[in-house]
């Protein structure tokens, strides 16, 4: 372990502190250019996409707010409440309330979003092979299109997002201003990124708006790559841990599961919304108390999109669970059960469709060029 509490176990992943460009003009290093990631660094022209291009996704598609929720009921918890439907009253305000719901749910997705896209371009400064720096560099430029796309949508169907929640803000703020790289690739390349998974998945599969179904699917994409180079850290990684070094990330990556776990969708984030629709917070608090335990917890998470479940089974496949942490984890799921499932992750098939849709497009419009080039 380094004196910066950096852990570093194969040479593709040495990392020096931000303001130490010297380093980066070593001669050495130009000639010790890693491979492990050119194979996700090439597949980036298969993936593209450009939020800017209505080829790619329409922004102006329609959607009937009014009268039509993005997300259904069984995804908008306190609808499940006697109280609030008692207050909202209509169906047109119980639509109004899910949708403002959802809302929140694509503003988190947004703040995450830009979330990675800085942490993405923090590990460009510290990163010291060119290799793990191009691939940084890579997937800097897809958030930069993710935000892109999610303000744009947020736009089109709300006006503007709303703010983070303290809870997500503070994670983020850890993470990306995290001096070990350990941190920043468990924090956001497995578990914020294997959240988005989740959620993305859900998304597509639960949504009625069919602009929010191809807006996922394009960006998950994306993020199955961003999930590899976790993997690779990992395999790279956790084998070659003495003990305290995997306690350390172990528990790491625990706190980080276990914040998200506890406050990520808990109704204390949605303090504003309640009180917007006439709701006594501190009511549907109490009374979303009784809904939602570690039993329920555990119902949900046999789900195989649920968002906590792909957390953990990322923390599985990546060897970072131990006895140390497993009975925690296995409150909620059947750590063996995830070990059984394999390597394959929610949404890497939704993912493939979707590459295929823009292999569709990308590959088209090159034979298009080419021809015209070849008239010239």
């Amino acid at each position: 372990m380094a004196a910066d509490g950096n852990i570093t176990k194969d040479i593709i992943y040495d990392a020096v502190a931000p303001d130490d460009f010297e380093s980066m003009l070593e001669l050495d290093r130009y000639n010790a250019r890693s491979t492990a990631f050119d194979k996700i660094i090439s597949a980036t022209h298969d993936h593209f996409w450009d939020p800017l291009d209505a080829k790619y996704i329409d922004f102006s598609e329609p959607f009937d707010m009014e009268n039509t929720m993005i997300l259904p009921e069984k995804m908008i918890g306190p609808l499940q409440l006697d109280y609030v439907n008692e207050i909202l009253g209509t169906e047109k305000r119980r639509i109004a309330f899910a949708n403002a719901q959802t809302l929140r749910t694509f503003s988190s997705i947004l703040h995450g979003e830009q979330g990675a896209l800085n942490l993405s371009a923090s590990l460009c400064h510290v990163l010291k092979d060119q290799g793990a720096q191009e691939y940084a560099a890579n997937q800097t430029r897809e958030e930069a299109r993710h935000v892109t796309a999610f303000a744009k949508y947020i736009k089109a169907r709300w006006g503007r997002p709303v703010e983070c929640g303290p809870i997500l803000k503070d994670l983020l703020v850890e993470i990306i201003a995290a001096p070990e790289v350990y941190k920043k690739i468990i924090g956001m390349q497995m578990l914020v990124e294997g959240l988005a998974m989740g959620a993305f998945a859900t998304i597509f599969n639960e949504t009625a708006d069919p602009l929010a179904k191809k807006l996922t699917q394009l960006v998950m994409t994306d993020e199955a790559f961003h999930h590899k180079f976790g993997k690779i850290w990992a395999d790279r990684t956790i084998p070659h841990l003495t003990e305290a070094e995997h306690e350390v990330i172990e528990m790491w990556a625990a706190h980080c599961f276990q914040t998200l776990l506890f406050n990520l969708v808990a109704p204390t984030q949605n303090l504003g919304l309640y009180e917007e629709f006439g709701l006594d917070p501190d009511r549907v608090i109490e009374e979303m108390g009784k809904l939602v335990n570690d039993e329920t917890r555990r119902e949900e998470m046999k789900e195989a999109t649920n968002i906590f479940r792909v957390l953990v089974k990322t923390l599985v496949n990546a060897g970072i669970i131990t006895d140390r942490t497993k009975g925690f984890y296995s409150m909620y799921v059947d750590i063996d059960e995830l070990k059984s499932e394999g390597d394959k992750m929610v949404g890497d098939d939704i993912a493939e469709e979707g590459i295929k849709y823009l292999q569709e497009i990308n590959f088209k419009d090159r034979a298009l060029a080419k021809i015209l080039i070849a008239a010239e």
